[in-house]
């Protein structure tokens, strides 16, 4: 069983009652053995030791929403409104993707998220089986389901659910349980009520959560109300989606009452301000939703809506953008940014043994370079991250025990090829 020694470091927990620790973090297997200040006891000799020296430790970060795919699409087409990219320019060329386009375009989305810190992401895409085998080849943990839209005929929904069903199936708890599996219904607005009553049995029957997009525009949320008489939330409550472990991307456009139903049914959100802030959606309510006891999350959404991975990003917008909108500068302080990116991201995925550095605990974590201008004076570290740091500054990754970036290099993809075999996708999708 692989050990680590992590030596003379700089650790920001998110324990509350030690949030950063000096000193010493002993890994074994998968799971944190101890962190401390003390050199721990009872290291085996061949344990692989680790200078802390420059470095600052934190638990990996959490992206709660997103498409890897996308990335092939990233700068394809850019400020739109978000019917009109999504009708008329995502759609069409994502209807040209080919397996092996889907399954470069995850790849290049898993390199750049491991390379700025992420460990754990969600993925709503087709074809999902060929993004679970590079999860698989790549160490990184995934939350990954068979997004489906339901506008075709009858047959072509029942297909689609099927595969959803089979993904599921096939995938949950695979990967020595890197990755697990959900059910995910695209939209309201692209699903009609009945076939989401069926993802809702289908996620009960294979016990499962759910996951969808919900409220991101307001001309999604009058859509709502003309087709169905109904906001959003209040739809899908009706039609049992809450009744499951559910998580909704956005949630942008949202009341009082929808709020307070969000956190009595337990409904975790993923918030996606820079996606929401570049498709002009509008700034969702997160303090207020915070203060409800909503479990707020960040996500990054697609590289096409973004155009980055790095949560770092959408950490410091997170923490900005709430202080702009609401004249109130403690709105979502910087401790609370971090939580979002990291153990508020674990409790929006039911996870209780990720998103905090202390024994027991799974052994994702990242080791940033401190060692560096904006990291000058080595005052509140806290600070640094949220408002100074972004994804570049990541130099190691482990994820499950096992180091999957060392030294700012992928240990088990070939960054090289990715690049490339994305470019080629691209081009072929361009040109095609």
């Amino acid at each position: 069983m692989k050990e680590w020694l992590i030596e003379n470091g700089i650790f920001v927990t998110m324990d509350e009652e030690h949030p950063v620790v000096r000193g010493y973090m002993h890994v074994v297997g998968d799971r944190i053995a101890y962190i401390g200040p003390e050199a721990p006891a009872g290291v085996s000799p061949d344990a692989e030791k680790v200078s802390g020296q420059g470095l600052v430790f934190m638990p990996g970060m959490i992206n709660t929403h997103g498409h890897a795919s996308m990335t092939l699409l990233r700068g394809y087409s850019d400020d739109q409104v978000l019917q009109v990219w999504l009708q008329e320019k995502m759609w069409p060329m994502e209807a040209k993707y080919e397996a092996q386009d889907v399954k470069t375009g995850a790849a290049l989305a898993i390199v750049e998220m491991l390379k700025s810190g992420t460990t754990l992401f969600v993925d709503m895409y087709d074809r999902m089986e060929v993004v679970a085998e590079v999860v698989e080849q790549s160490g990184i943990r995934g939350t990954l389901m068979r997004g489906v839209i339901g506008l075709g005929p009858e047959e072509e929904r029942r297909s689609k659910l099927q595969e959803a069903i089979r993904f599921v199936r096939d995938w949950h708890g695979k990967a020595d349980g890197r990755i697990t599996a959900m059910m995910a219904p695209h939209a309201p607005y692209t699903c009609p009520p009945a076939y989401i009553e069926q993802f809702v049995q289908a996620a009960h029957d294979l016990d499962v959560p759910l996951h969808t997009h919900m409220s991101e525009t307001i001309a999604e949320v009058e859509q709502n109300v003309r087709d169905y008489g109904a906001r959003p939330v209040e739809h899908l409550d009706r039609l049992g989606f809450f009744s499951r472990q559910a998580l909704v991307a956005h949630a942008v456009h949202l009341t009082d009452e929808e709020i307070a139903l969000l956190a009595e049914r337990g409904v975790s959100v993923s918030h996606n301000p820079a996606s929401n802030l570049k498709l002009a959606s509008g700034v969702a309510r997160v303090p207020d939703m915070l203060r409800a006891g909503v479990k707020v999350s960040l996500g990054t959404d697609g590289a096409a809506s973004n155009n980055n991975l790095d949560l770092f990003d959408e950490m410091r917008l997170a923490a900005l953008i709430h202080k702009g909108v609401s004249g109130d500068p403690t709105a979502v302080p910087a401790i609370e940014a971090l939580r979002l990116a990291t153990v508020y991201g674990a409790r929006a995925l039911w996870r209780d043994d990720l998103g905090v550095l202390k024994a027991g605990m799974k052994a994702d974590f990242i080791a940033l370079d401190m060692e560096q201008a904006h990291f000058y004076p080595h005052s509140d570290l806290v600070s640094h991250l949220v408002y100074a740091a972004n994804g570049r500054d990541v130099r190691h990754v482990w994820i499950d025990g096992r180091q999957v970036v060392k030294g700012g290099v992928c240990t088990l993809l070939d960054e090289e090829k990715i690049r490339r075999d994305a470019q080629q996708s691209f081009e072929r999708l361009i040109n095609g």
